[in-house]
C-alpha cells in the first residue's frame, strides 16, 4: 500500500469501490483511454477498489485494477468500419438501436453504451460507492443514485460541440456539412444529459467555462481537477541524441480541431530558413484532404513522416530526440501532448488555442505560445528554437519543472477522491451509511443479453497513434 493510501487510512476515511465507465477505451486513440489507464491506477494506489467497466476498443489497464468488458457491436473497429452485423451477433434491442443509427449516419455509441452499463449496474446494485462516467453522457445514467445503485460523478474532458463546430466550419459543401450535423446528432443528447448532472469533474478552467457556456451546466456544480503527465516514464534522457530539425507532433491528420495542417505550411515557410527542418507525425496518414494537399503542394513527401503503431517507450524516445515538440491545435481541453512533451525537457512550441497556455504555461518561460490558425506565427517561433540552442535548453528545464509542479497522475487521483467523497457527503443517507462496515457484495450474473467479461489487466498492449 502507498504512503497516500495509509495517510487516507489513518484518516479514519476507507476506501471507496469506484465503477468507472468508459465507452471508448483505447489509450492510444485520443486522450479518454489515456484517462482511464492512469487515473484508475493512481486511485488504486491510493487503496481504492477500481472497477473499469467499458466497451470495445477496450481500455488498457495496469496491475490492480479490474476490468469488466461490456460489448457493442464494435461497428467502428478495422479493418472494416461501419459494418453490418450478421443476425446471430444481435442480443437485445439496444444491438438493434445501434445499428440503426449507425446505418442513417449517427454515432450511437454513447447512448448505447449508457444504456448497457445502467442494466448492469442495476443488476450489481450495493456493489460501488460511487459511479464515474467518463464523458458518456447518455441518457441510461440519468435517473440519480437509485437507477445506478451509487451517486454519479461524470468527467466532461471539453464540450464535443466544440469539435462539431470546429468540423462544421471546415466542411467544404453542403453534402458535408449535413454529414457532421447528423454524425454530431447526440451531442444534443449530451447536452441534455449534462445540465441534469450534479457533479461534473473537467480538466482546466477553459473547459470548465466551455461546459458553462456550451452545455448550460451550473458553474457550482462544475469542478477542475487536472490531470497530468506519467513524468516516471516521461523524462529527461542526456543519452538519446538529438537529432537536428526534428519537430514532433501528435495529430490527426484532417481533424480540424489539431491545427496540422497549418504546421504544414509552417514548416514549407520554415524550410526556406532551416532545409533540415523536419515533421515527425504520430497519428495516421490521410490519403487525401487538407494536410494531404499542402504536403503535395510544398513538395513536403520526404519533410513529413507520420508514423503510428508505436509503444509508450517508442514515443517517449522520439520525443526526447527531436529538438522541438508542437502543438498546433485550435482548440485543446487540456493538451496531454504538451503535458507529456514538456515532462521529457524537450521545447514547446504551443498554440494559445483552449486550455493550452493552461499546461503550457507563459510565452517565453516556459514554452513558445502562437495564436492559433496562424502559420506564419509557427513559423517564426520554429525558426526561433531551431536557432537558439540556449533557449531550447531554458525553455526544456522550465517545462519539465512546470509539469512536476502542476500536473501529475497522483495529484489528479487525489482531487478526484475529493470529489468522490463530496458526492456522498450531498447525499446524506449514504454518507451516514459510510460508517458501517465495507460491504462484500458479489457481482450479480449478468443479463443473458448482455454478454460481460472480467479480466485482469494487460499493461503489456502498448501503442501510440491518434485515430
Amino acid at each position: 500500500m502507498t504512503a497516500e493510501a495509509l495517510g487516507a487510512r489513518a484518516a479514519g476515511e476507507r476506501p471507496l469501490r469506484v465503477a468507472l465507465l468508459t465507452y471508448k477505451g483505447n489509450p492510444f486513440c485520443g486522450g479518454q483511454g489515456v484517462y482511464v489507464r492512469h487515473l484508475s491506477r493512481e486511485l488504486a494506489r491510493l487503496g481504492h477498489e477500481v472497477e473499469v467497466i467499458g466497451a470495445q476498443p477496450y481500455p488498457v489497464l495496469d496491475e490492480g485494477v479490474r476490468l469488466t468488458e461490456l460489448p457493442s457491436l464494435d461497428l467502428y473497429r478495422q479493418p472494416d468500419p461501419f459494418r453490418t452485423p450478421k443476425r446471430s451477433e444481435y442480443r437485445d434491442w439496444v444491438d438493434a438501436l445501434e445499428v440503426g443509427a449507425m446505418w442513417t449516419g449517427g454515432f450511437p455509441e454513447p447512448l448505447t453504451f449508457s444504456l448497457r452499463a445502467r442494466r448492469h449496474l442495476a443488476a450489481r446494485r450495493g456493489a460501488f460507492d460511487v459511479v464515474h462516467d467518463n464523458q458518456t453522457l447518455g441518457y441510461g445514467l440519468l435517473g440519480g443514485p437509485g437507477a445506478l445503485g451509487a451517486p454519479l460523478v461524470t468527467t466532461i474532458h471539453h464540450p464535443i460541440t466544440v469539435d462539431r463546430a470546429l468540423d462544421l466550419a471546415a466542411a467544404e459543401n453542403l453534402k458535408r456539412r449535413l454529414s457532421v450535423r447528423r454524425w454530431y446528432g447526440f451531442t444534443r443528447m449530451q447536452k441534455r444529459v449534462a445540465r441534469r448532472l450534479p457533479s461534473v469533474l473537467t480538466v482546466s478552467g477553459s473547459s470548465r467555462q466551455e461546459i458553462v457556456q456550451h452545455l448550460g451546466v451550473r458553474r457550482d456544480r462544475v469542478h477542475v481537477v487536472h490531470i497530468g503527465a506519467d513524468t516516471d516514464l516521461f523524462s529527461p534522457d542526456p543519452a538519446v541524441p538529438e537529432i537536428p530539425g526534428r519537430i514532433v507532433t501528435t495529430s490527426s491528420a484532417d481533424v480540424p480541431l489539431k491545427g496540422l495542417v497549418h504546421l504544414v505550411e509552417a514548416l514549407a515557410a520554415l524550410r526556406a530558413e532551416h532545409p533540415a527542418a523536419h515533421l515527425v507525425v504520430v497519428g495516421r496518414r490521410a490519403e487525401d484532404g487538407p494536410v494531404a494537399r499542402a504536403i503535395e503542394r510544398h513538395g513536403l513527401g520526404g519533410a513529413v513522416e507520420f508514423v503510428k503503431g508505436i509503444s509508450d517507450r517508442e514515443l517517449v524516445h522520439l520525443v526526447r530526440g527531436a529538438q522541438i515538440a508542437c502543438v498546433p491545435s485550435l482548440y485543446e481541453g487540456f493538451s496531454l501532448p504538451a503535458a507529456e512533451a514538456m515532462a521529457t525537457g524537450t521545447p514547446l512550441v504551443a498554440t494559445t488555442g483552449g486550455a493550452i497556455p493552461e499546461v503550457a504555461g507563459p510565452d517565453g518561460e516556459t514554452c513558445l505560445a502562437v495564436p492559433p490558425g496562424d502559420a506564419g506565427a509557427l513559423a517564426h517561433a520554429l525558426g526561433r528554437l531551431l536557432k537558439d540552442p540556449d533557449l531550447r535548453v531554458r525553455l526544456g528545464a522550465a517545462g519539465r519543472a512546470r509539469v512536476l509542479d502542476r500536473f501529475t497522475w497522483a495529484r489528479a487521483a487525489q482531487g478526484t477522491a475529493e470529489q468522490y467523497r463530496a458526492a456522498l457527503d450531498a447525499r446524506r443517507p449514504a454518507a451516514r451509511s459510510l460508517a458501517a462496515p465495507a460491504r462484500t457484495a458479489a457481482p450479480a450474473p449478468a443479463s443473458p443479453a448482455t454478454p460481460v467479461a472480467v479480466t485482469t489487466a494487460t499493461p503489456d498492449r502498448e501503442s501510440r497513434s491518434t485515430c
